[in-house]
């Protein structure tokens, strides 16, 4: 079965909010075996609603269209949909205005009459009671082609689509298996991956696929199965995947699905006993920001420092003036003393320590843009590396932050 996803609402389209909402109904599609093949945003006007409804008809088995189910007059996808549909005949559901009463009594927010206009649905609609709005959801089945029409309000679509949808599609076709199983890689590009594996891609049976997603510092190789033998799919990916270990287990440091370089990280410290703190400059945080993102790091990392300016980087963390005047901020010999600093004031096992220039200028020092120092502290020395990330901006400070707890990792690996 494949799928259209269509959200609706000029706001996607200026920029004004990110659309999340396909996103996560494609991968919730994936889970009971639909294939998304497009994802198309559209303005909230007539015309524009009609041609997107007609064209995806006529490649998708099931259309899912999100936003424009709001009472005002800007929301107009219901009126439209019923003349799609032909369907002229516009009745009340009282059972939506009962819901939508005891919704805004367990407020304490008076029934507007406005509110009723949510209530009527074209009659050639199957009610999709929405209990967390007042919006319901639509369900058609014409010319073999499932619509839905959900309220674009992110937790009031995910429950529709959780408790009404997917149970119906399940109920109405027979699906196929699709699985996916994504492999963390670090520290090398894509173009050596691909070169190093070449000739198992090759040999790829013809219903797994492979996909190479990189990002900064990481390239994640995904590997898709889709077949109706849901045993024969898991025995040929587990094989697969054990292949893939033995031709770069030096790069691999998880699945997706499972884990990921941060929470890596963090079990390797907690089950040696051991905490983390950090001094971050150029990454104003992030470094910090990555480790808690992991449930249960108050029991490795303990925090850190933001030291962007350097007054700070002499104030808390006890870097010399003469070390900052001989060779400026972004220097092996100042992250060195950030490293120290940090590990001595917060008493933690490791600490790590980042300077460098993101750009888009060099900030009162001849260093190069994309220069980036990295120091990793404990109780035996301090190491310091150097990289540099080119530009633009956004790329050195993410690479920063991977490359750091990459460097950590292997130093917990020895």
């Amino acid at each position: 079965m494949n799928a259209e996803i269509i959200t609706i609402g000029d706001e996607i389209l200026i920029g004004q909010i990110v659309d999340t909402n396909s996103q996560w109904i494609a991968i919730e599609l994936n889970k009971i075996g639909v294939s998304v093949y497009q994802i198309t945003s559209i303005q909230d006007e007539k015309q524009h609603i009609l041609n997107a409804l007609k064209e995806a008809e006529s490649r998708a088995d099931i259309v899912i269209i999100t936003g424009g189910l709001g009472p005002t007059k800007d929301d107009i996808t219901k009126k439209t949909i019923a003349e799609y549909f032909k369907d002229d005949e516009i009745i009340e559901y009282p059972e939506v205005i009962d819901n939508i009463k005891y919704l805004f009594k367990k407020v304490n927010h008076p029934f507007n009459e406005v509110q009723r206009y949510q209530a009527q649905l074209p009659s050639k609609a199957t009610l999709l009671m929405n209990r967390l709005g007042t919006a319901p959801g639509m369900w058609f089945y014409e010319s073999d082609t499932v619509f839905v029409s959900l309220p674009g309000v992110p937790y009031e679509m995910k429950g529709l689509m959780k408790y009404e949808v997917l149970p119906k599609l399940q109920e109405q076709f027979q699906l196929p298996f699709i699985m996916h199983k994504t492999v963390l890689t670090v520290g090398t590009g894509e173009s050596v991956i691909a070169e190093r594996i070449a000739v198992w891609e090759e040999n790829l049976p013809k219903f797994i696929k492979l996909a190479y997603l990189p990002s900064f510092g990481k390239v994640r190789l995904r590997l898709t199965a889709k077949g109706t033998d849901k045993k024969v799919l898991e025995v040929e990916l587990l094989k697969q995947l054990s292949i893939l270990h033995e031709l770069i287990p030096d790069i691999i440091v998880g699945y997706e699905e499972e884990t990921s370089l941060e929470k890596k990280v963090g079990e390797l410290l907690r089950q040696q006993g051991k905490t983390l703190a950090v001094a971050e400059s150029l990454t104003g945080g992030k470094i910090a920001s990555t480790l808690v993102s992991v449930p249960g790091a108050s029991s490795y990392f303990i925090g850190g420092f933001i030291t962007y300016t350097a007054m700070l980087k002499e104030q808390l963390l006890g870097v010399s003036k003469e070390a900052i005047s001989q060779f400026t901020v972004v220097s092996k010999e100042v992250a060195k003393e950030m490293a120290k600093g940090c590990l001595e004031k917060l008493q933690s096992d490791y600490a790590i320590a980042v300077t460098g220039n993101a750009g888009p200028t060099t900030d009162h020092n001849d260093k190069s843009v994309g220069l980036v120092y990295i120091a990793i502290a404990s109780k035996e020395g301090v190491e310091v590396y150097d990289f540099n990330f080119g530009q633009p901006r956004e790329k050195v400070i993410n690479r920063t932050v991977t490359k750091s707890l990459e460097i950590l990792q292997a130093v917990l690996l020895k």
